[in-house]
């Protein structure tokens, strides 16, 4: 009397540990992979190797940063595209909210709304990111990539990088 029968056992352990894997990769943190090269050279260096696909940058996305929005200049973010949301992306949040930005190679100056950033992505010549469709919405960002977690010889942390000559808050 008692006993639960193995297969049972497995079918509670499977769902329970589907539901913690769904819980943490839902509130806290997921590990995402990294398609193209507009982050390059931080995420996925322009370099081929002969794994294809398992050479490309797997990375910690922590979202603890979406309470309250709290993000910094530097931050590298995935987010939903303003134009299609079930894209992903992945930038570098380049100014924050209040910020004046200059933008590059242009002698044009643009404020960035409240509940919005500015992203762009670190290969400026291969990335679709604000200088494409303007301000983002804070409220499209998925998470903060702190990490690259594959392949094994990129481990580490992802630095984050501020262009001070290009942004400024009055």
């Amino acid at each position: 009397m008692g006993s639960t029968s193995p297969f049972w056992n497995a079918v509670k352990t499977s769902f329970t540990a589907g539901l913690i894997s769904l819980t943490v990769s839902d509130r806290y943190a997921s590990i995402s992979h990294i398609d193209g090269h507009s982050m390059s050279p931080t995420l996925n260096p322009l370099h081929e190797t002969f794994l294809g696909p398992l050479g490309e940058d797997y990375v910690l996305v922590e979202k603890f940063c979406l309470d309250k929005y709290k993000f910094s200049r530097g931050d590298v973010i995935v987010f939903s595209s303003p134009r299609n949301h079930k894209e992903r992306l992945v930038k570098r949040i380049v100014a924050l909210p209040g910020d004046w930005l200059r933008l590059s190679h242009q002698h044009d100056t643009v404020k960035i709304p409240e509940g919005h950033c500015w992203v762009e992505g670190d290969n400026s010549a291969s990335s679709l990111d604000s200088r494409s469709f303007g301000p983002v919405p804070l409220g499209l960002a998925r998470g903060r990539v702190t990490h690259i977690v594959w392949p094994p010889h990129r481990m580490g942390k992802v630095e984050q990088i501020v262009p001070r000559d290009r942004v400024s808050s009055f």
